[in-house]
């Protein structure tokens, strides 16, 4: 096990003139669970395969432990790493492609064979060890890189995307073996996906990443209520955060035919930067019917105890979309007129020429 960090890391790919990474500042502590989240593009895996030793890096460091493994091979970072893929070799078996990495390094074989069971009682596969990955299911194929990886006791896991190929009940229960899983082994490791909801329900800490730059490197639960800028508030949450411009008025703002009560400290800072609009967020279980803004209906999705109200909002720019979750039981009907407020203390106002947030 050892702490992982990124200083100043860089990768430019040749060819292209902004950075894929930029200069990447993050310290993972020893044992921790990081998820790199993002939109495709954003630099995410080139991250991850920077720290893996398979991208050059043209400017910045990389640490493992204490050792700065920024130009070392891949196999003397001690890592092992867990691909979308699977990766498998087809003609061996499981034990077999567990066990491979350790032949390679002149195990003895009766070592090698502890620990490709010791792993296997790990994942529940003790009963596969004699297969072949293609007498098994997607789920027991992942299981079977995860005992792959265990095997060799690194110092660090990688994980690329590792549950992008399985459906979406099995996503669900494999994300939670390997969060469990992470957690007894107590190995540092770093994860990539751009499921949002993958990685707030799996990393002790989150990190979001946008056209190469970090964003935002929080817990999930901070991440949800304390985004940075405009684009992590629209991009952590599942329905997204509602975003509309607003009129900065004397004692809060003004969107949809009504104002709402924002923070003098908020209003102070919003005049400082000159700003008479700002952009405003709010969360679609963050809204409650009464005297309000007016949301003109369009869509109704009732989900049992929930309804999710899909309308949209007279703002400073025209109309824009706005989704607010109800009582499913009786919800409001597409084509009707209804009017909502932000709950106490959960508006989020951002400066809506830099995106930042206001009242950090």
């Amino acid at each position: 096990m050892a702490k992982v960090v990124f200083k100043n890391a860089t990768r430019i790919y040749p060819g292209t003139e902004r950075p894929a990474v930029d200069n990447l500042n993050i310290e993972i502590n020893d044992g921790e669970f990081l998820v790199l989240v993002g939109p495709s593009g954003c630099g995410k895996s080139t991250s991850l395969r920077m720290l893996a030793g398979l991208e050059p890096i043209d400017g910045g460091q990389v640490f493992i432990g204490e050792r700065d493994v920024t130009h070392l091979a891949p196999k003397d970072r001690d890592i092992a790493m867990v691909f979308q893929n699977y990766a498998l070799y087809p003609h061996m078996t499981v034990a077999d492609n567990m066990g491979f990495a350790l032949k390679i390094a002149g195990k003895p074989k009766d070592e090698i064979r502890k620990r490709v069971e010791d792993a296997a009682k790990l994942l529940d596969l003790m009963e596969y060890l004699d297969r072949k990955p293609k007498a098994l299911s997607g789920g027991q194929r992942q299981r079977v890189a995860m005992g792959r990886a265990i095997v060799r006791e690194p110092q660090v896991f990688l994980m690329d995307e590792p549950l992008s190929n399985l459906d979406a009940k099995l996503r669900v229960q494999t994300r939670t073996q390997i969060a469990s899983l992470q957690r007894r082994l107590g190995v540092t490791t770093v994860y990539v996906t751009h499921d949002q909801v993958e990685a707030m329900t799996m990393g002790d800490r989150v990190a979001v990443m946008k056209d190469g730059v970090l964003q935002q490197i929080d817990s999930p639960q901070n991440l949800y209520d304390q985004p940075s800028n405009v684009f992590v508030a629209g991009f952590i949450g599942s329905p997204a955060m509602n975003l509309c411009s607003a009129y900065v008025r004397d004692s809060g703002v003004e969107v949809g035919g009504a104002q709402i009560a924002v923070s003098a400290d908020i209003l102070a800072e919003a005049r400082s930067r000159g700003l008479t609009e700002v952009t405003i967020g709010f969360r679609p279980e963050d809204m409650q019917l009464g005297e309000g803004m007016a949301i003109a209906i369009e869509f109704v999705e009732v989900l049992g105890v929930d309804a999710y109200v899909y309308g949209t909002i007279e703002t400073t720019h025209g109309q824009q979309n706005t989704v607010i979750r109800t009582d499913g039981r009786k919800p409001p009907k597409a084509g009707d007129t209804i009017r909502v407020n932000v709950k106490d203390g959960h508006i989020h106002v951002f400066d809506s020429n830099t995106g930042e947030r206001l009242g950090k």
